[in-house]
């Protein structure tokens, strides 16, 4: 029981930091980076919501205690997952000035989702305390 509120609390604290880092403008407040990686923001976007889903299910783990109910678990955070995407992109691009909506961070989002949720199924077939 203690883990799963440890865990509920880190899936909040992420989907804040997710939040916070899609919509704050950073403009002026970092030197510009000395390395260039082409499209390293896909790359920030994939792993933000890899983690949240990771985290998602996680978080509910003790309510997972049948199959039935871990597919419910997974379906449910990656839904979520792929909805909280897509409003953060249209509340970048509809209320942000520095910041823009992008399609391709919606695909990148959502492909981590779907990651997240083949390594969590993969990984509770190898008994990982959600089974």
């Amino acid at each position: 029981m203690a883990n799963t509120f440890l865990f509920r609390i880190l899936f909040v604290s992420w989907l804040v930091f997710i939040t916070f880092a899609s919509l704050f403008s950073f403009t002026g407040t970092m030197a510009a980076p000395r390395i260039n990686i082409p499209h390293i923001d896909k790359i920030v976007h994939f792993t933000f919501y890899f983690v949240l889903v990771v985290l998602g299910v996680k978080a509910v783990s003790e309510i997972t205690r049948t199959e039935f109910a871990l597919k419910k678990v997974l379906w449910c955070s990656f839904l979520f997952a792929v909805v909280y995407g897509i409003l953060i992109e249209l509340l970048q691009y509809g209320f942000t000035q520095d910041r823009h909506g992008d399609i391709l961070d919606v695909f990148a989002n959502s492909a981590g989702a779907l990651v997240g949720v083949f390594l969590v199924k993969r990984l509770v077939s190898k008994d990982w305390g959600l089974k």
